[in-house]
């Protein structure tokens, strides 16, 4: 496989992003959702997202919700180097005040490290995944590359680069053994099923549209996150998805690279556009 060409160098601790973009972007379209039940179903997270009480918290104030998840990808992957200072110093003050009240049954600290690794891990698989459905397996030099690249989901937060693990294959055990840690709870799922619903919208949608998202973001999940959510999958629902699937990539490859990365530069200018106005980021 050929390594892609950046025609311009997006920095990270030396790091092109260019790789790792075709893979975010695909995921922050279709697989998004998926994720966050991803990276909801690691209990400590999970519970400290459904106890938030945060004003930037999902059922609180969405579009500010959306907006900063979406500026952080789109800092990580197309930043310059203040930016990312900026983006991360403004999360550093989000999640300092978020922890778990005295004698809770999951404890959690938001600005712990070890909790946003496993954040950043979630992201990395995501993008690894779309980059996959598009270009096919990854291998070689440049599976390590991208892997490499991964890292920046985790160095843009708290997570020190040292934490993220030397290769693919090491990063892939560690994968596997956070695996068995995880499970949900009846509030946690409810909450999560409430985010597939789109109620955190507070208005009705048309109800064959929430069915096809809950289809979509079922395949994204893959089987072990829709047993937690108890989601029924059936053969059916797999060739579906998958026949969406070949139909999308095709599209993805076809599209020049400023459509492609068109999901990332819309949040980036609005970044911008609060940092040149001394405005807030979250």
């Amino acid at each position: 496989m050929t390594t892609l060409k950046a025609e311009r160098r997006h920095e990270l601790d030396g790091i092109d992003t260019a790789a790792l973009r075709e893979g975010a972007n695909w995921f922050i379209q279709l697989a998004g959702t998926a994720n966050v039940i991803w990276q909801l179903s690691y209990p400590p997270v999970g519970h400290g997202v459904v106890e938030s009480t945060s004003p930037g918290a999902l059922f609180h104030d969405p579009r500010r919700r959306m907006r900063t998840t979406i500026g952080y990808i789109a800092v990580t992957m197309l930043g310059r180097a203040d930016e990312r200072a900026a983006y991360r110093a403004a999360t550093n003050r989000s999640h300092a005040p978020v922890t778990s009240p005295p004698g809770t049954r999951v404890p959690y600290r938001a600005f712990d490290p070890a909790l946003q690794q496993w954040v950043a891990a979630c992201l990395y698989r995501g993008a690894e995944h779309a980059y996959e459905r598009v270009h096919g397996p990854l291998a070689g030099p440049f599976r390590e590359e991208f892997y490499r690249q991964g890292r920046v989901f985790g160095t843009t937060l708290q997570m020190p680069a040292e934490a993220w693990p030397a290769t693919r294959d090491d990063f892939e055990a560690w994968w596997s053994e956070h695996l068995t840690r995880l499970e949900m709870d009846d509030r946690t799922r409810a909450y999560l099923w409430r985010v597939l619903r789109l109620e955190y919208l507070g208005r009705d949608l048309p109800a064959p549209l929430i069915r096809w998202r809950i289809r979509m973001t079922g395949g994204y999940l893959g089987p072990q996150f829709r047993e937690l959510m108890r989601m029924t999958w059936t053969d059916d629902d797999q060739r579906r998805f998958e026949r969406f699937n070949r139909r999308m990539a095709a599209v993805q490859r076809a599209l020049p690279r400023a459509l492609r990365e068109a999901p990332l530069t819309r949040p980036l200018r609005d970044v911008r556009k609060r940092l040149a106005a001394g405005r807030p980021l979250f």
